[in-house]
């Protein structure tokens, strides 16, 4: 039997003809990033890639692909018999690794003299990656999108995920960075995807999408956290229409405390957390909300978080960045619930527009 292969380009629009998708690089590589759906099944696992890259490099060539192949057919073993004894001959796997192909190369040729109908991604993990950055820049474009904007603590999240229960298209952005998008936007215990990894989910949510509807998504800035969005989705956001979402300043801070409360439940990260706006508003302010915090005092410091820090800051870049905020649709909820917000929801996607 001979291998079939797949480009990259073919790939982006065929991942689900495929019943399984293989990974098989080390962990760590995966973890980094991999394909929607991939499982995976190292050729080579964390501390053998090493060793052979050392082997390599301080002895020579040779050795290093005699102790690798060794090492690779064990693995190989290990996952056909783990994986593959009860899986029938019709099964389709699509199988990759970094570039080369030498690990995806050498679990396919087995599956493929088993008598499996393995398809080998060309370029492998690399070349997919730079087709999948493409990809996105196309699709963004045809998508109409409805940006919800408002300052923080308006309720922006909670609105997007009552339009998502209520049918709605949503790309949630800090959902997909594990990061509230602000100085004090880090989720405890939370770590944010590589770079590689959000790129990846963001694409692979734009594939879930139907461009005969809108999709709502909050007015980010370029940078949630350490992730940055792609160019080209912010870029089509800035240009679109968009829902102005107000609250009451005591509504605001009644909400923060809520979705913070690990900062109410902890004065010294918040504390710690604070540190880090010293530059932008001075030691004394920062040391006199610390000072607040560690007394109890939270509700205060968070108001002025808001009215002297966020809100400013928020203004002046959605005034600057998004061209139809100034024309954008006030939306107000009953209240910071979960109810209020699916209320409005039910409202925004009746109405007109």
């Amino acid at each position: 039997m001979s291998l079939t292969t797949l480009s990259a380009e073919q790939a982006i629009g065929r991942l689900n003809e495929f019943d399984a998708v293989i990974d098989a690089r080390s962990e760590d590589e995966y973890a980094l990033d991999h394909l929607p759906g991939a499982v995976n099944w190292p050729t080579l696992n964390n501390a053998e890639r090493h060793e052979i890259g050392t082997l390599y490099t301080q002895v020579n060539p040779f050795e290093a692909k005699k102790r690798g192949a060794a090492l690779a057919a064990r693995n190989i073993a290990a996952h056909i018999e783990r994986e593959l004894m009860a899986t029938p001959k019709d099964w389709r796997p699509l199988a990759y690794c970094w570039r080369g192909g030498k690990r995806s190369g050498a679990l396919s040729l087995i599956l493929d003299q088993i008598g499996f109908r393995v398809t080998l991604l060309e370029g492998g993990y690399k070349a997919f990656r730079a087709a999948m950055v493409e990809d996105i820049a196309r699709r963004v474009v045809g998508l109409d999108w409805r940006v919800v904007c408002g300052t923080t603590g308006s309720g922006k999240t909670r609105l997007l995920q009552a339009l998502s229960e209520a049918g709605a298209q949503v790309i949630d952005l800090e959902a997909l960075a594990n990061h509230r998008s602000s100085v004090l936007g880090a989720i405890p215990g939370l770590a944010q995807p590589s770079q590689k990894r959000f790129d990846t989910l963001i694409w692979d949510a734009l594939c879930q999408l139907d461009i005969s509807r809108p999709v709502f998504i909050e007015s980010e800035s370029k940078k949630v956290g350490n992730v940055t969005v792609p160019t080209a989705l912010i870029d089509a956001i800035r240009q679109s229409r968009c829902l102005n979402l107000v609250l009451p300043d005591a509504r605001r801070v009644a909400l923060l405390m809520e979705d913070y409360a690990f900062f109410v439940s902890d004065s010294d990260y918040f504390c710690d957390r604070l540190q880090a706006l010293t530059e932008l508003r001075g030691k004394a302010v920062v040391e006199a909300w610390q000072s607040s915090v560690r007394a109890g005092r939270i509700a205060p410091v968070v108001q002025e978080l808001l009215t002297l820090h966020y809100d400013p800051v928020y203004l002046q870049s959605m005034r600057r960045n998004f061209k139809q905020y100034e024309q954008s649709t006030t939306i107000t909820p009953q209240d910071h619930s979960k109810r209020a917000m699916t209320d409005l929801a039910q409202q925004i996607l009746k109405g007109p527009g």
